[in-house]
């Protein structure tokens, strides 16, 4: 076979021409190439595990094997080889062989960001149950429904005593459920079994592969839920073939087994115990785990254990620019960062001050059927969409033409859809190759999985998955996360991205953070625009609502400019640091609801004043006449 850069060129028609001609004419080709032969490279990898038919635990085993004695996990100045984890997996192994449980019965795990948390996965994984991951910080109704919806035979929990009243308070609800708790310090009662001691008396014998009979590519290896922004957790499927696809992302970065990825994230999601835990098992690397983030303990433990890879979220990043400037910044032997969620306002000064080489930004879901990364350190790039890439990719990825309210694909007469052009927005959707096409994306109703498909698109009978994010695609087929369709919203018959609205607002030096949602006002058409800004400490507001107005004034159009803003003293955001926008919501900018400083806008005195009850009710009057 040709070199992949050869059958590029063949194909863009330019062999024969000289290659500063090609380069000239098609710039973004470059970009091509070397994406697809890291991609080639990655998936050989992986593609050869998979004739093996090695699912994760194999590899893990493998691990095992090679490098005994080598630090799988630092944790809190301790290092666990990968010997001693896979001691304590068997153990785990060895106890739940006990529960009578089958290939792909579902076992949760509610436990903090502890090495527990690793070995019990991967002692579970020994006999082919399925891994349902528990956020530890969610109680009472969405607790229930996480526990139900994954059918959870067994709950186990960690030692922290949050999490053991969380439990508590809907024992009656889930009363079916055996429940294991770590930690000796915690207080049985009959309706808890204890862990610890059921552990240490189970063997660290080697369980063989023969108690996993029955998995395949095919099989569930976990549920990951969905973060609950918008509702109640959904529990997402992962097989275990797309297990493995995660160690191509963290190949695609240059991770190898001599690596130290750094993870301060909650292992419950994604990307910290997805691509981060399965893709070092892969490989064959280390980890330093750290229980929460701490931006005054960052860079200390990234110089400490020398980190070489650093797993973020975009909002992380800007604690960490909140920080005092220190003669140590950008001293450490970090390669490259990798998450996603960084938002372009920030990007360059994060990567100029601390010296980062390389931001490589994801943009997926969990429940995708592929993803994209920036390989090209790109500013504000999460990854590229071209016709070349789409050419040689099993999972091709499209830009379509949508309305940004509803998320509905803009049609054709003949009932298909359009392709945006560069320089334009739109969905992203991306193949669902027959082979999978019988997959669903969540566990439970159908109708969950049905509104992730997007049929009929270019063709009648074909399928597409619907990300839900918009997009901008630029000259250079490089893609820039815009907004998700529900996070969009009309005003005086213009769309507004909350998305661009809050790069605007955080370029302000004294904004920490700022969350953009729209508000109804009665008798008006669409939503209004109101912020949730979040200030750095000292900032004092009676000092900065002029320039607030003045930054909006110049750098937005009128119709995407806040009319209300409100400045809670912490920004409520998930565990990843996703923003909650419902409670916002649903409280608007009522005055009687909102127990924050509420402000709204005045043209004729350029400015943002407070909104009191009178104001609000002058509003309501207002709108009605």
């Amino acid at each position: 076979m040709p070199p992949i850069d050869k059958v590029l060129l063949g194909t863009a028609g330019v062999v024969g021409t000289s290659v500063l001609t090609w380069r000239t004419l098609f710039p973004w080709i470059g970009d091509d190439i070397k994406f697809l032969r890291k991609s080639n490279e990655a998936r050989a990898i992986i593609d050869k595990h998979m004739t093996d038919g090695k699912t994760i635990i194999d590899l893990f085993e493998e691990d095992v094997l090679r490098t005994p004695k080598k630090s799988f996990i630092i944790f809190e100045d301790r290092s666990y080889t990968y010997e001693l984890v896979n001691d304590q997996a068997n153990r785990v192994a060895n106890l739940a062989s006990q529960w009578g449980l089958k290939v792909g019965d579902a076992v949760a795990i509610m436990i903090g960001n502890e090495p527990a948390f690793i070995w019990t996965y991967i002692g579970l994984q020994k006999l082919g149950i399925t891994v349902a991951y528990i956020n530890y910080n969610i109680k009472g109704k969405a607790l229930v429904h996480s526990l139900q919806s994954c059918e959870a035979k067994v709950l186990i929990i960690g030692k922290d005593k949050e999490i053991f009243h969380a439990v508590d308070e809907i024992r009656n609800e889930i009363a079916e459920t055996p429940v294991y708790v770590q930690g000796r310090d915690v207080k049985h009662s009959g309706d808890y079994l204890p862990w610890d001691d059921l552990l240490l008396a189970a063997l660290p014998v080697q369980v063989t592969k023969s108690a996993r009979e029955g998995v395949t590519f095919e099989t569930t290896n976990c549920f990951i839920f969905t973060s609950g922004t918008t509702g109640l957790p959904k529990p997402v499927i992962v097989h275990q073939w797309k297990v493995l696809t995660y160690a191509i992302l963290l190949l695609l970065t240059g991770f190898r087994e001599s690596d130290i990825m750094y993870i301060n994230t909650p292992l419950y999601h994604s990307m910290a115990g997805g691509l981060c835990l399965m893709g070092i098992i892969s490989i064959g690397g280390t980890m330093v785990l750290r229980r929460k983030f701490s931006a005054h303990s960052f860079w200390e433990d990234v110089r400490k254990y020398d980190v070489t890879y650093i797993q973020y979220v975009g909002e992380m990043i800007r604690y960490l620019l909140a920080l005092p400037q220190h003669p140590l910044d950008g001293v450490h032997k970090v390669k490259a960062v990798v998450g996603n969620g960084l938002r372009q306002d920030i990007w360059k000064k994060f990567q100029t001050r601390f010296r980062i080489p390389w931001i490589c930004e994801t943009f997926g879901s969990t429940e995708g059927t592929t993803s994209t990364m920036n390989t090209s350190n790109r500013v504000g790039s999460c990854g590229r969409i071209s016709p070349i890439l789409n050419r040689f990719d099993l999972i091709p990825k499209y830009i379509i033409d949508v309305d940004p309210i509803t998320g509905d694909p803009v049609r054709d007469k003949d009932g298909h859809c359009k392709q945006v052009k560069r320089g334009q927005s739109g969905l992203v959707i991306t193949g669902i190759p027959k082979n999978m096409q019988h997959f669903k994306f969540y566990k439970g109703d159908n109708d969950l999985n049905d509104k992730k498909v997007i049929r009929n698109v270019f063709v009648d009978g074909d399928a597409y998955f619907n990300s839900g994010d918009l997009v901008h695609l630029d000259k250079d087929y490089f893609i820039y996360f815009k907004d998700r369709t529900g996070d969009t919203f009309r005003w005086k018959g213009e769309n507004v991205s909350t998305y661009e609205v809050a790069n605007v607002l955080t370029g302000l030096d004294f904004i920490q953070d700022a969350n953009v949602y729209g508000v109804q006002i009665p008798g008006t058409e669409g939503r209004a625009g109101m912020a949730a800004l979040h200030l750095r400490e000292g900032v004092k507001l009676s000092e900065i609502l002029e320039d607030i107005y003045k930054h909006c004034s110049d750098n937005l159009p009128g119709y995407a400019q806040p009319l209300f803003l409100r400045f809670p003293k912490e920004m409520k955001v998930t565990g990843t640091f996703k923003q909650m926008k419902v409670e916002f919501v649903k409280e608007g900018y009522d005055p009687s609801l909102v127990a924050d400083p509420l402000y709204y806008r005045d043209d004729s005195r350029k400015s943002y004043f407070e909104l009191t009850h009178e104001i609000y009710d002058q509003i309501q009057i207002k709108s009605k006449l």
